[in-house]
Formats: C-alpha cells, structure tokens, sequence
C-alpha cells in the first residue's frame, strides 16, 4: 500500500483560494470542491478539510482557528516538557545531594540508568550539563586514558599498603613514603586524590580521657629541657603511662621509647597504676638492650610510679641519672605523649572492643613489633625505627675500620 501523499503549503493555499474564487464567480457551494479537488489531484475529503478549515480562520464557520491550535499545542508541549523535568528531578533528588553539582561520574551513572525513560538530552537540560560530556564520559570507558589507566593502577597499589604494611592507620604521606621506598614513582598530591577517591584516610586522635600521673613526692630536676633528641642509641630516654578502657574496667600501658630513633625498647600492660607498671617496663627496656652503660638520661613525668623509691634505686644501679618535667606540662614530656598518642590513634581507639588486659597485652605486643620494624617514621628519614639504628651502627663500624 502506497503511503499518503504529504500536499505542500502552497498547494494547499492554491487549492482553498480557486475552490472560494469559482464560488464567487458561479454563486454555487455544491460541486467546487470536487471539481477543483480532481484538476489538481488533491483527494476531495482532504481539500474539504482545508475549507472548513479556512472558514473558521475567517469567521464564517465556529470552530479552533489554526492559531489557536497552534498555541494550544504548543502550551501541551510545554506542559509534557516540565511533567517530564519534575519527574527527572524526583529522580535526581533522591540520587544527588541538593545543592551540590553531581559529579561527572555519579551524573553518567544516572544517565545511564534512565536515558530509556527520559532520554538524554531532556536529562542534560534539566541538570545543566552538556551532553557532550556524558557522551566523552561513555567514549572514556571505551577507551579510557593513560592517567586513568594508571590511577587503576596506583589504587591497587595504594590499598595495599593501606590495608597490609599499613595496617588501615597510615595516612596519604605514610602510604606515598612507603610506596617512594618500595620504587613506585608518584606524587604525594595523587596519592591523597586517589584516597580522597577510595574513600580511606590516615586514624585520627581521639579525646583524652582519664589522668594517669599522679604527682610524685621526689622530684628531680628537668635534664632534657624539651630537647628531645640525642646522638646514638642508649643515650636518652623517655617513658610515659596511657590508659585503655575494656569492657572488664580500665587497663593500663606504659612505655620507654629511645629518642636517638624512636625506639620503642621497653613496654607494660596491667589493670594497675602500681609501681610495678612502670618498673616491668623498664626492666624490659634494659634487657631488650643488654644493659646500657653509664650516660643514659631517663626522663618522664612526676607520676608516682616513676618517682618511687624502687623505681629510683633500678636506675641508679644502671648508672642512669633522673630527669622529670615539670607539673602539669604535658610538654616536658611531648616525645612520650606523642607515642601515646600514636599507640591510641593506630591500635586502640582504631580497633576498640577490648575485653580485658590480655586482649590488650597480646594487641600491643603486636603494635610494638610493628612500630619498630615495620612502620616508617618522619623522625628517623621515613624509615623503621631498627632499620634507623641499624644504619648508625653500620656507620659506627665502617668508621671504626677506617681509623
């Protein structure tokens, strides 16, 4: 079957103006049409269409006039053009925060998803994005770039050491140092963009809560002074108590960290603030080191575990001399707070749900090993606290040698 034949404007202008020409000139209605209809070979219900038509576009007949239809036809598409925008935004509503500016990624994926109903373009018109950028998005899934390619890449990279030497607390700097010593090429900025994108990030610190130094009677003078550096291992050293909250009450760890590295030489975890929290934690200290000799400084706070009498008399017999800061000031001693801080950020307050004081010792056995010979540390050159020592000690030797 021969599909209909579309008349021309024109033709049909032609057609209306001879069918009212030969009424006026014979003064008969019947018959013109028809008869005008077959010299032109327009079909006749068709030209009598286009009559009726006019004649209510002159007055002579009620009826819409074209212009009107015209209008009303517009304003109906008007009106399934904003049906259609409310109903994308109802969907994007529930898909995109209000007030932000989706992002390129999240708005392909809503074209995505409802192109089929609304299609493409009308989506871009309302959300204000050009549609060449959804179909540059597509063509880049097809064939994504090199810097794409290689954030893939680095993504697995990343959450590698995030999740493995990292142990899910290292931050952008730790992860971009430790991926710098292993030879992958990167820049810290893509490496805090690619976490940014991952959606992982370095442990924060929490609030401190209950004090554990209790002023002591005995109180040494002040030998470090805030200087909180020395120039080889065994040389200074400082220790600290921090607190732990389990489900079976408060439990407690103290620390004897090496400033020469950072060291942690000597730890203790019990459900007390005795004496002998400190002390175990010093004698550790001393035999993870062999026995020190003679010009260690030990520094700590006024806490009477460290000013007792038992705890005075083991680092007399070392040879060590005393040294406290003084009330109050937690920064007499901020290279200690600094690893209570790190040891609450990284282990205790990352992991929580502590049982008691054996779930907390074999925990901070763990950490510690870590933190020494694993974990890279800003003060030791983003290296491992032994690996730091180590390198001193070789140092010591060649120059031993060469002299």
């Amino acid at each position: 079957m021969a599909p209909p034949r579309k008349y021309s404007a024109e033709l049909r202008e032609r057609a209306v103006r001879m069918v009212f020409e030969l009424r006026e000139q014979t003064g008969e209605r019947t018959g013109t049409i028809a008869r005008v209809a077959d010299q032109l070979g327009v079909h006749r219900e068709a030209l009598r269409t286009w009559i009726r038509q006019a004649e209510v576009d002159g007055g002579r007949r009620a009826g819409t006039t074209t212009s009107d239809a015209r209008r009303i036809a517009e304003l109906e598409r008007e009106n399934r053009e904003l049906r259609r925008a409310n109903e994308i935004l109802k969907a994007a509503s529930a898909y995109f925060r209000p007030g932000t500016r989706p992002e390129t990624a999240a708005l392909v994926e809503f074209i995505d998803s409802h192109r089929d109903r609304f299609g493409v373009e009308p989506i871009c018109a309302v959300l204000e994005c050009a549609p060449s950028t959804y179909w540059a998005a597509k063509k880049r899934e097809l064939q994504p770039s090199a810097r794409a390619v290689r954030d893939e890449q680095l993504k697995k990279e990343i959450l590698r050491v995030w999740k493995g030497p990292g142990r899910r607390v290292y931050g952008a700097r730790k992860v971009w140092t430790h991926l710098d010593r292993e030879g992958v090429e990167v820049a810290r900025c893509t490496v805090e963009r690619l976490m940014r994108e991952l959606g992982i990030a370095g442990v924060s610190a929490s609030r401190k809560r209950p004090r554990t130094t209790i002023p002591g009677a005995d109180r040494p003078g002040d030998l470090l002074e805030r200087d909180f550096t020395a120039d080889a291992p065994d040389r200074r050293w400082v220790a600290d108590i921090t607190y732990v909250d389990t489900a079976a009450g408060w439990v407690y760890a103290a620390f004897v960290q090496d400033l020469f590295s950072r060291r942690i030489v000597g730890w203790q975890v019990t459900d007390h603030l005795g004496a002998e929290l400190a002390l175990d934690a010093l004698e550790m200290a001393i035999w993870s080191r062999g026995g020190v000799g003679d010009g260690l400084v030990h520094h700590s706070d006024r806490g009477v575990q460290y000013t007792a009498i038992r705890y005075a008399e083991r680092l007399d017999q070392i040879g060590a001399a005393r040294s406290v800061g003084s009330k109050g000031d937690s920064f007499d001693n901020a290279a200690a707070e600094s690893l209570n801080s790190l040891y609450k950020k990284e282990l205790i307050d990352f992991r929580g749900g502590w049982e008691n004081v054996m779930d907390v010792t074999i925990a901070t056995m763990e950490w510690v090993a870590w933190y020494n010979t694993e974990r890279i540390h800003s003060y030791c050159g983003n290296i491992p606290p032994c690996e730091y020592e180590e390198a001193f000690h070789r140092s010591r030797g060649t120059a031993t040698r060469a002299g």
